[in-house]
């Protein structure tokens, strides 16, 4: 049935410049390092681009214009725009060092980092970025359940009316979500990737296009009126002075999470097969992806808020505001549901990948990690399955599932997720290692703008962060005033947790 074949990227991966060019590795499928020949395109790399950012933040975005107005909500899209291609460019420049041409390649962000930096930051950048890898898969499970649980609540609303309840569970819908993940997941990398995100990116077109078609024909409806200002929600008629400032910080993370695509940046940069050189590819790529969906999200963000005023819902497509043609908005959260698979799985290759050259190094002589058994498929390509990848990657995607499950709160995870990634992957690092690859002068003109940039969206960022965790704490208490039940069996659980671990003194002697 099954053959085993030894993995053949990880015996590249043991050879050095020097022993390719002796020895004569390089050929037609093999690149300078020595591994598999890259084959990416700007377009696959616009490609991986749209799928990893037009994604859940698009749909919140109409939420966060009203939080901020018509003024501060479209100099935000604008403003972040515009700082996340200046930082991808300085990072698609550190992809490899020291020259960004001719150097060495750096296959991770964790790499880049390594090299430019030194192994000082190495443990906070990879903290950082699979961290908020880790949240963004979470984010996309619980918006894909979303999306999938609206088309059953649409069709409910077509056949019994508006004002039937029509509750739905989203549980059964993250469970399928993770099913089509645990087969996903088995594709190897990224080089394998480019169908699928191509697929993703044109469902995010289709969707996006049809929420703007769907807010155009409201506002043109005969008669609409909505309450919209320059500052956006009013204090004391929608919401508090407190509700202001933490909803105001909050939809600025929302906006960060909408451009958040330097975690998987230098991973899609090595795809990039090395003529033109990658890093001239990927700016292009980045101008491309970056301005698209600036264009999507203005008109998104901006329409939805002309569409439903300061009444906004936080998923614009999935909290019905939109009810009808309902086929068409039917058709709207399958393309999302669909994206998000694409995207799901794109945001989560660098930690896949992570792991498993970790224990690779860690366990050089285990069959279970190293060894691939090759099924040959009828009328199809030899599929490879590795019994490590296969529990891993399956264990992975089952834990978001289950968080995803526990706090499915969308506004507040997406923000939270947006306002702790951005600073310290798309500002930060970038910003750092540019200043120490061109060798900067400390405290010249450039260092120091530079510098202030930095800090002011650190700054951003911090308050981003705090109106988050609000936010998620807000609707946890809500949510356990909806289902006591639940809360109380979780709280039991925990507590049966936390006192078998008092009780086990042996515990400690790792202390």
């Amino acid at each position: 049935m099954a053959t085993v074949l030894q993995k053949k990227n990880e015996s590249f991966m043991e050879y050095t410049h020097h022993e390719v060019m002796e020895k004569g590795y390089i050929g037609k499928n093999l690149d300078d390092d020595g591994r598999e020949k890259r084959t990416g395109t700007m377009i696959t790399a616009v490609a991986h681009i749209i799928t990893a950012v037009i994604g859940s933040g698009v749909l919140s975005l109409a939420w966060a214009i009203a939080q901020l107005g018509w003024v501060a909500g479209p100099a935000a899209l604008m403003v972040f725009s515009v700082i996340t291609y200046f930082t991808s460019t300085l990072l698609a420049d550190c992809y490899r060092s020291p020259d960004s041409i001719t150097g060495k390649r750096n296959s991770t962000y964790m790499d880049v980092v390594r090299a430019n930096l030194g192994e000082m930051k190495v443990k906070f950048c990879g903290l950082a970025q699979y961290g908020i890898i880790i949240g963004g898969t979470i984010g996309f499970t619980i918006t894909a359940s979303i999306s999938m649980v609206a088309v059953i609540r649409s069709n409910c609303f077509h056949k019994n009316g508006h004002q039937v309840p029509c509750h739905i569970s989203n549980y059964p819908f993250i469970i399928t979500f993770a099913c089509i993940q645990i087969v996903l997941s088995q594709i190897p990398n990224f080089h394998k990737l480019s169908w699928l995100s191509i697929l993703a990116a044109v469902m995010s077109f289709s969707y996006a296009s049809i929420g703007v078609g769907l807010s155009m024909a409201k506002v043109a409806e005969k008669g609409h009126h909505v309450r919209t200002s320059l500052t956006g929600v009013t204090v004391g008629i929608d919401v508090s002075g407190a509700e202001k400032v933490w909803r105001t910080f909050q939809a600025l993370g929302n906006i960060a999470f909408a451009y958040s695509f330097a975690a998987v940046l230098i991973e899609i940069q090595d795809t990039l097969k090395s003529n033109p050189p990658e890093n001239k590819v990927m700016k292009e790529a980045s101008l491309i992806g970056v301005s698209t969906t600036t264009l999507f999200y203005m008109l998104c963000g901006c329409l939805g808020y002309a569409a439903f005023g300061n009444d906004a819902p936080g998923n614009f497509l999935t909290g019905f505001g939109f009810y009808e043609p309902f086929w068409l908005i039917d058709f709207a959260n399958v393309c999302i549901a669909i994206h998000l698979v694409g995207a799901y799985r794109v945001f989560s290759q660098p930690i896949f990948g992570f792991v498993e050259d970790l224990c690779a190094q860690r366990w050089p002589e285990s069959g279970f990690i190293k060894n691939e058994y090759v099924i040959k498929i009828p009328f199809l390509e030899a599929y490879y399955i590795n019994f490590f990848r296969l529990v891993w990657r399956t264990t992975y995607v089952i834990l978001t599932a289950v968080i995803a499950m526990i706090f499915p709160f969308f506004n507040d995870i997406v923000g939270l997720v947006g306002a702790a990634s951005f600073w310290p992957l798309t500002i930060h690092f970038p910003i750092e290692m540019y200043i120490a690859q061109t060798k900067i002068k400390k405290y010249s003109s450039r260092w120091t703008w530079l510098k202030v940039l930095s800090l002011a969206c650190f700054i951003v960022s911090i308050v981003a962060v705090a109106a988050s965790i609000q936010g998620l704490a807000a609707d946890m208490k809500t949510s356990a005033g909806q289902d006591e039940k639940l809360t109380s069996l979780i709280y039991n659980v925990i507590m049966k947790i936390y006192n078998d671990t008092l009780s086990n003194s042996s515990i400690f002697s790792f202390f």
